[in-house]
């Protein structure tokens, strides 16, 4: 979705902002940890400012890749009232199944699903709407027609540049994207998608339920 985003030409983008802030503050054990923290802003303020401010490069649209786990609870939330709101859902047994290639274990919260309904909730009470809701396998169905329909509920028109893009890294890509962007580096458009179905170890079946349990809500609010 950032790729997509960022091949229009009047749009910039940056990439997980409040990585530095939480990882400093929480000690996930993540690939590439310190030096995540050592290159990217720790203070969750001076983030907020940087998102609020004016789009750099002169850009029509700033397009902001957030992780939900990101916005730790005392990151206030009424900044999201500045800017347009948009959520990404994926089938939680996929999104385990990836987390399970680089980390160990997860629990809901390290998922940020419970992170993701209570930041929407928050932002549909600030906006007095509800937000778009976008989901991964939809957009894999049929990317053009789910990123226009995307691009019309937050105004701004919809751009082929958004459907193919060249391959290779960006200097816009957090550092952490050589443990992270192998496939998207590889990657020139969204695949076509594939009926798959992804295996949940016993032990995470409880943190699987619950997250199911969250996506399920969301789904039933998405664009199509």
């Amino acid at each position: 979705m950032m790729r997509a985003w960022e091949n229009r030409p009047d749009t910039f983008v940056v990439d997980e902002p409040f990585y530095a802030f939480y990882l400093n503050e929480t000690h996930a054990n993540h690939p590439g940890a310190a030096e995540v923290i050592a290159t990217g802003e720790t203070d969750w303020q001076k983030v907020i400012a940087y998102l609020t401010g004016d789009p750099p490069n002169r850009a029509s649209v700033f397009f902001q890749k957030q992780m939900t786990h990101h916005l730790l609870p005392r990151v206030d939330r009424g900044w999201l009232a500045q800017v347009t709101n948009c959520f990404l859902i994926r089938d939680p047994a996929h999104v385990i199944a990836s987390y399970l290639k680089k980390n160990y274990e997860p629990t809901a919260e390290d998922l940020g699903f419970p992170q993701q309904i209570e930041i929407f909730e928050v932002a549909a009470r600030l906006s007095g709407s509800t937000p778009p809701v976008i989901d991964a396998d939809d957009v894999l169905r049929d990317p053009g027609r789910v990123l226009r329909l995307l691009c019309e509920r937050v105004g701004v028109d919809f751009s082929d540049a958004m459907l193919c893009w060249p391959p290779g890294l960006r200097a816009t890509d957090g550092i952490w994207a050589t443990h992270w962007y192998s496939e998207v580096e590889k990657s020139t458009g969204f695949l076509p998608y594939r009926e798959t179905s992804a295996a949940v170890p016993p032990q995470l079946a409880s943190v699987h339920e619950q997250c199911e349990r969250i996506y399920r809500e969301l789904h039933k609010l998405r664009l199509r």
